[in-house]
């Protein structure tokens, strides 16, 4: 058991039967009387988010969780399919798992996955990640004095926001926590 004054971001814990991710945390000490935690938790089975608000002294079971780093091999309709470089097992993750990293995995990149008692429960990639630009609008010429930007499509279908100097067929950087442009990246 661990007191809720202990939870913080990214910290992951049991509570009336669910198992929650800690994605914001608040301490509020009122002049008088005990001080709340409000925190903002995703069910890690469910997907669903909530608000939740816990007075000071009160506790929450802790989880005990294993991490592994897996290399991303290919996806079919149903499964997302990840290779252990130790053993070289492979590992099927339900697509409702992986959310929204499906648009920053490339094949052959590294993820890190957290289990619970044996099953995937979260996927967390690197904070950037190199991503080809295979369609690209045609910029505005002339329109300088704003820093213009254009929408491209990179190699897994998602559309990134760039500077109007990025063509069809450059390697780019994203931030997959923000999922915006970071740089073009020389080759």
């Amino acid at each position: 058991m661990i007191d809720v004054n202990e939870l913080r971001k990214g910290v992951t814990f049991e509570y009336e039967g669910g198992l929650w991710k800690v994605m914001d945390y608040s301490h509020n000490k009122p002049g008088r009387g005990k001080a709340t935690i409000r925190i903002k938790a995703n069910n890690m089975r469910t997907g669903v988010n909530v608000e939740m608000t816990f007075n000071s002294g009160t506790r929450v079971q802790d989880v005990r969780l294993e991490y592994r780093n897996l290399q991303y091999l290919y996806s079919d309709s149903e499964f997302y399919y990840f290779m252990d470089n130790e053993t070289y097992e492979q590992m099927p993750v339900e697509t409702s798992i992986v959310g929204g990293a499906r648009n920053y995995l490339v094949e052959n990149m590294e993820a890190k996955l957290t289990f619970h008692e044996g099953k995937v429960i979260d996927i967390e990639l690197p904070l950037n990640v190199d991503l080809r630009v295979t369609g690209a609008e045609v910029a505005v010429r002339g329109d300088t004095a704003t820093g213009l930007t254009k929408k491209v499509t990179v190699q897994t279908g998602v559309q990134v926001a760039v500077p109007s100097f990025v063509e069809q067929g450059d390697l780019i950087r994203v931030n997959t926590t923000t999922g915006e442009y970071v740089t073009r990246v020389k080759e």
